[in-house]
Protein backbone atom coordinates (compact mmCIF):
# COMPACT_ATOMS: atom_id res chain seq x y z
CA UNK A 1 0.00 0.00 0.00
CA UNK A 2 1.55 3.42 -0.78
CA UNK A 3 1.90 5.20 2.45
CA UNK A 4 0.10 8.31 3.21
CA UNK A 5 2.02 11.17 1.77
CA UNK A 6 2.37 15.41 2.91
CA UNK A 7 0.00 15.61 -1.08
CA UNK A 8 -2.48 13.60 0.78
CA UNK A 9 -2.50 15.30 3.65
CA UNK A 10 -3.22 18.97 1.91
CA UNK A 11 -5.87 17.29 -0.28
CA UNK A 12 -7.37 16.18 3.26
CA UNK A 13 -7.47 19.49 4.37
CA UNK A 14 -8.80 21.02 0.93
CA UNK A 15 -11.54 18.73 1.71
CA UNK A 16 -12.46 19.75 4.92
CA UNK A 17 -11.39 16.45 6.97
CA UNK A 18 -7.89 16.11 8.86
CA UNK A 19 -6.42 12.77 10.19
CA UNK A 20 -6.31 11.61 14.07
CA UNK A 21 -4.78 8.73 15.75
CA UNK A 22 -6.81 6.94 18.92
CA UNK A 23 -4.25 7.44 21.11
CA UNK A 24 0.00 8.60 20.94
CA UNK A 25 0.85 4.59 20.81
CA UNK A 26 -1.34 3.47 18.26
CA UNK A 27 -0.18 2.68 15.11
CA UNK A 28 -1.71 4.77 12.14
CA UNK A 29 -4.35 6.61 11.75
CA UNK A 30 -7.67 7.57 10.58
CA UNK A 31 -9.08 10.46 8.85
CA UNK A 32 -12.09 12.83 10.70
CA UNK A 33 -15.49 14.32 9.15
CA UNK A 34 -17.06 16.04 11.75
CA UNK A 35 -20.77 16.85 11.11
CA UNK A 36 -20.33 19.77 13.38
CA UNK A 37 -17.26 22.15 13.04
CA UNK A 38 -15.54 24.27 15.57
CA UNK A 39 -14.66 27.53 13.76
CA UNK A 40 -13.24 31.11 15.31
CA UNK A 41 -15.09 34.07 13.35
CA UNK A 42 -12.32 36.28 13.27
CA UNK A 43 -14.40 39.16 13.13
CA UNK A 44 -16.03 38.35 16.42
CA UNK A 45 -12.97 37.03 18.07
CA UNK A 46 -12.86 37.99 21.75
CA UNK A 47 -9.90 38.50 24.26
CA UNK A 48 -10.50 37.97 27.82
CA UNK A 49 -10.24 41.47 30.08
CA UNK A 50 -7.79 39.38 32.15
CA UNK A 51 -5.71 37.88 29.55
CA UNK A 52 -5.64 41.20 27.78
CA UNK A 53 -3.98 42.54 30.44
CA UNK A 54 -1.32 39.93 30.92
CA UNK A 55 -0.23 40.22 27.14
CA UNK A 56 -0.20 43.84 27.53
CA UNK A 57 2.30 43.53 30.56
CA UNK A 58 4.38 42.20 27.73
CA UNK A 59 4.72 39.04 30.55
CA UNK A 60 5.36 37.07 27.23
CA UNK A 61 7.19 37.36 24.01
CA UNK A 62 6.79 35.26 20.86
CA UNK A 63 8.36 33.39 17.84
CA UNK A 64 6.99 32.30 14.63
CA UNK A 65 8.36 28.75 12.92
CA UNK A 66 10.92 28.74 15.55
CA UNK A 67 10.72 25.66 16.97
CA UNK A 68 8.22 23.64 15.41
CA UNK A 69 9.46 19.68 16.91
CA UNK A 70 8.89 21.20 19.97
CA UNK A 71 5.73 22.62 20.09
CA UNK A 72 4.23 19.93 18.39
CA UNK A 73 6.37 17.12 20.39
CA UNK A 74 5.14 19.07 23.47
CA UNK A 75 1.48 18.93 22.03
CA UNK A 76 1.90 15.31 22.36
CA UNK A 77 2.71 14.42 25.68
CA UNK A 78 0.82 13.98 28.62
CA UNK A 79 -0.22 16.89 30.80
CA UNK A 80 -1.83 17.18 33.90
CA UNK A 81 -5.09 17.74 32.12
CA UNK A 82 -4.68 14.92 29.65
CA UNK A 83 -3.48 11.60 29.96
CA UNK A 84 -3.30 10.86 26.70
CA UNK A 85 -3.28 12.49 23.46
CA UNK A 86 -4.16 11.78 19.86
CA UNK A 87 -1.19 12.68 18.17
CA UNK A 88 1.10 9.59 17.77
CA UNK A 89 4.97 9.14 15.92
CA UNK A 90 2.74 8.50 12.03
CA UNK A 91 1.68 12.26 12.76
CA UNK A 92 4.45 13.79 14.32
CA UNK A 93 6.41 12.68 11.07
CA UNK A 94 3.84 13.87 8.56
CA UNK A 95 3.27 17.70 9.90
CA UNK A 96 6.98 17.83 11.01
CA UNK A 97 7.12 17.48 6.97
CA UNK A 98 4.92 19.41 5.92
CA UNK A 99 6.33 22.51 8.06
CA UNK A 100 9.51 21.72 6.17
CA UNK A 101 7.67 22.55 3.04
CA UNK A 102 6.37 25.51 4.54
CA UNK A 103 2.62 24.48 5.17
CA UNK A 104 2.74 23.57 9.06
CA UNK A 105 2.71 26.15 11.10
CA UNK A 106 3.42 27.21 15.07
CA UNK A 107 3.29 30.09 17.30
CA UNK A 108 6.00 29.47 20.31
CA UNK A 109 5.14 31.53 23.62
CA UNK A 110 8.14 32.52 25.33
CA UNK A 111 8.61 33.25 28.93
CA UNK A 112 12.44 34.92 29.60
CA UNK A 113 13.16 33.43 26.68
CA UNK A 114 11.83 29.99 27.24
CA UNK A 115 9.66 27.80 25.41
CA UNK A 116 6.41 27.65 27.68
CA UNK A 117 3.72 27.24 25.50
CA UNK A 118 2.28 27.53 21.68
CA UNK A 119 0.00 25.89 19.06
CA UNK A 120 0.50 24.46 15.70
CA UNK A 121 -1.77 24.03 12.23
CA UNK A 122 -1.64 23.93 8.46
CA UNK A 123 -2.16 27.04 6.69
CA UNK A 124 -3.70 26.77 3.21
CA UNK A 125 -4.81 29.64 1.05
CA UNK A 126 -6.76 31.80 3.26
CA UNK A 127 -7.54 29.42 6.10
CA UNK A 128 -6.01 28.10 9.02
CA UNK A 129 -6.93 24.64 10.65
CA UNK A 130 -5.34 24.65 13.79
CA UNK A 131 -4.39 21.10 15.82
CA UNK A 132 -3.59 21.76 19.14
CA UNK A 133 -1.54 23.79 21.77
CA UNK A 134 0.22 23.73 24.73
CA UNK A 135 0.73 24.63 27.96
CA UNK A 136 3.44 24.63 31.04
CA UNK A 137 2.66 28.19 33.13
CA UNK A 138 -0.55 29.46 33.52
CA UNK A 139 -2.00 31.71 29.77
CA UNK A 140 0.25 30.54 27.47
CA UNK A 141 -1.56 28.77 25.23
CA UNK A 142 -4.01 31.33 25.29
CA UNK A 143 -1.80 34.04 24.43
CA UNK A 144 -0.15 32.07 21.56
CA UNK A 145 -4.04 31.61 20.43
CA UNK A 146 -4.40 35.68 20.50
CA UNK A 147 -1.21 36.16 18.61
CA UNK A 148 -2.75 33.30 16.66
CA UNK A 149 -5.60 35.62 15.45
CA UNK A 150 -3.96 38.79 15.13
CA UNK A 151 -1.45 37.60 12.86
CA UNK A 152 -3.86 35.63 10.52
CA UNK A 153 -5.94 38.52 10.73
CA UNK A 154 -3.62 41.11 9.72
CA UNK A 155 -2.25 38.62 7.08
CA UNK A 156 -5.49 38.56 5.59
CA UNK A 157 -6.63 35.04 6.14
CA UNK A 158 -10.38 33.95 6.36
CA UNK A 159 -11.21 31.00 7.77
CA UNK A 160 -9.61 29.93 11.46
CA UNK A 161 -10.55 25.88 11.89
CA UNK A 162 -10.61 24.63 15.56
CA UNK A 163 -11.92 21.55 14.68
CA UNK A 164 -14.35 20.41 17.88
CA UNK A 165 -15.42 22.92 20.51
CA UNK A 166 -14.40 22.68 24.30
CA UNK A 167 -15.61 24.97 27.00
CA UNK A 168 -12.32 26.54 26.67
CA UNK A 169 -12.25 27.73 23.03
CA UNK A 170 -16.51 29.19 23.45
CA UNK A 171 -14.94 31.82 25.69
CA UNK A 172 -12.94 33.40 23.08
CA UNK A 173 -16.23 33.01 20.80
CA UNK A 174 -15.88 29.97 18.67
CA UNK A 175 -18.89 28.61 17.52
CA UNK A 176 -19.74 25.54 15.55
CA UNK A 177 -20.97 25.13 12.38
CA UNK A 178 -22.61 22.22 10.28
CA UNK A 179 -20.67 20.76 7.89
CA UNK A 180 -22.21 22.05 4.53
CA UNK A 181 -21.25 25.91 5.99
CA UNK A 182 -18.49 24.82 6.97
CA UNK A 183 -17.29 23.67 3.60
CA UNK A 184 -19.06 26.34 2.00
CA UNK A 185 -16.47 29.09 3.67
CA UNK A 186 -13.72 26.61 3.44
CA UNK A 187 -14.17 26.82 -0.28
CA UNK A 188 -14.11 30.45 -0.05
CA UNK A 189 -11.08 31.04 2.41
CA UNK A 190 -9.15 28.49 -0.36
CA UNK A 191 -9.46 30.85 -2.80
CA UNK A 192 -7.70 33.78 -1.24
CA UNK A 193 -4.10 34.37 -0.05
CA UNK A 194 -3.33 34.62 3.26
CA UNK A 195 0.17 36.15 4.37
CA UNK A 196 1.54 34.51 7.21
CA UNK A 197 4.43 36.44 7.07
CA UNK A 198 2.76 39.95 6.88
CA UNK A 199 2.73 40.37 11.28
CA UNK A 200 6.21 41.97 12.16
CA UNK A 201 7.62 39.48 14.22
CA UNK A 202 8.39 42.52 17.08
CA UNK A 203 4.46 43.19 17.40
CA UNK A 204 3.40 44.01 20.83
CA UNK A 205 1.36 42.42 23.39
CA UNK A 206 -0.98 44.84 23.29
CA UNK A 207 -1.09 45.54 19.44
CA UNK A 208 -1.85 41.47 19.30
CA UNK A 209 -4.73 42.18 21.82
CA UNK A 210 -5.96 45.41 19.06
CA UNK A 211 -5.62 43.37 16.17
CA UNK A 212 -6.81 40.16 17.46
CA UNK A 213 -9.99 42.09 19.14
CA UNK A 214 -11.32 44.39 15.43
CA UNK A 215 -13.76 44.13 14.09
Amino acid sequence: MRAFSTDDLLACYRRGVFPMAESRDDEGFFIVDPEWRCVFPLERFHVPKRLARTMRQERFSFTVDREFAAVIRSCAAPGPDREDTWINTDILSLYQSLHAQGLARSVETRLGGKLVGGLYGVALGGAFFGESMFSRVTDASKAALVHLVARLKFGGFKLLDAQFTTPHLEQFGAQTLPRRIFQSLLDVALETHGDWEALPDDTSGAELVRLASAG
